[in-house]
């Protein structure tokens, strides 16, 4: 597929089959699912199983406390992971389209993709210890966010502070440019300051 060239739509399935039953196993307290098999057919059936599975699980109030299965932990909530699953689709639905003949002309709606854009500075990126040493500045629409980098230090999201690198553009590309996707937004400075933020 065009945005992820090392994987196969296999890898696409099995990998989001992964992030499902996750979250299933936070928000129940159960064991994760074995690995996703790797015959197509069941590929696709255990897929949409935890697709179901984690449909039921989300109808839990929001506010439910869960358990975190990333390093250093922290509150999650029910809210928390729908939100979660909703851009961790969002961009491998990207990514799926990609592999048409003629992917279709999709764009997110602005405050999607400006939530997008948060969610990724204020959950993924104080979850890594960066190698860098700059400050990042990201605007999309009327937002704006400087991530603070300091080598083997845990990134910080701030309010204001002098830029190495300015990340701007519409909502929609710099939410594909933080999670490595095509896109068109625009970059000026160190370039090499996105290392630390890259998508896993």
């Amino acid at each position: 597929m065009r945005n992820c060239p090392k994987w196969t739509m296999h890898d696409l399935v099995t990998h989001l089959t992964t992030v499902l039953s996750s979250t299933v196993a936070a928000i129940t307290d159960r064991p994760t699912e074995p690995a996703p098999p790797t015959d197509w057919a069941d590929a696709l059936g255990r897929w949409d199983g935890q697709r179901l599975a984690v449909r039921e699980a989300l109808r839990l109030p929001a506010d439910t406390p869960v358990r975190s299965p990333f390093p250093g932990g922290g509150l999650l909530t029910v809210g928390r992971w729908a939100r979660r699953l909703a851009h961790e689709t969002a961009i491998h639905r990207l990514d799926a389209e990609s592999a048409l003949p003629e992917p279709p002309a999709t764009r997110y709606a602005d405050v999607f993709a400006v939530d997008g854009i948060d969610e990724f500075l204020t959950f993924f990126v104080p979850r890594r210890a960066a190698h860098r040493d700059g400050v990042v500045r990201i605007e999309a629409g009327d937002r704006a966010w400087t991530v603070v980098l300091r080598p083997g230090e845990t990134p910080a999201v701030e309010s204001s502070g002098a830029a190495d690198l300015t990340v701007t553009g519409s909502p929609d590309d710099v939410y594909r440019a933080l999670w490595g996707r095509p896109h068109a937004a625009r970059m000026v400075g160190h370039v090499a300051l996105l290392e630390p933020l890259a998508a896993p």
